[in-house]
């Protein structure tokens, strides 16, 4: 279920505006995704699977991995995941077997939003950990620049 958001979750989200922006610079879908543990960012990423030729580099993807390396496990507990669109299904498995505890997203995705948009696997029953979750954190900014991005590709 929805949870309540604070002044730091949207320092957080510029961030990942700020990260997403480098992957528009880059001709990627502008999707930024930072993962805190207490009051330190311990990894970010932004969409790439253009330059990589990898259809699962999305950010979400990208900065778990980072996240584990850095914790040296593969398992993120006590983390939040800061991400400016609303997961997909292959990222909410990721964040799900990854046990973050806590996801904060901006835009919402109507067509492929595994949060809370078409699917709801943040607390799908068959599941066996449930993320907290947050969104439409600076949703007019996170989604008025993935409009712009697309507008200008058409």
């Amino acid at each position: 279920m929805g949870i309540e958001t604070n002044e730091a979750d949207e320092a957080w989200m510029r961030h990942a505006l700020r990260l997403a922006q480098r992957a528009e610079a880059l001709g990627e879908v502008p999707v930024g995704a930072v993962i805190v543990k207490g009051d330190r960012c311990i990894a970010e990423a932004w969409n790439s699977p253009i330059a990589t030729h990898d259809p699962s580099a999305h950010a979400e993807i990208l900065v778990i991995r980072e996240a584990g390396k850095q914790l040296q496990n593969y398992r993120l507990i006590d983390t939040t995941l800061y991400v400016t669109l609303e997961p997909c299904v292959m990222c909410m498995g990721a964040i799900v077997h990854a046990r973050i505890g806590r996801l904060v997203f901006g835009a919402r995705d109507e067509k492929r939003g595994a949060v809370c948009s078409v699917m709801n696997l943040a607390s799908a029953p068959f599941l066996n950990h449930k993320v907290d979750w947050s969104g439409g954190v600076m949703e007019t900014i996170c989604s008025g620049m993935l409009k712009d991005f697309f507008k200008a590709r058409r």
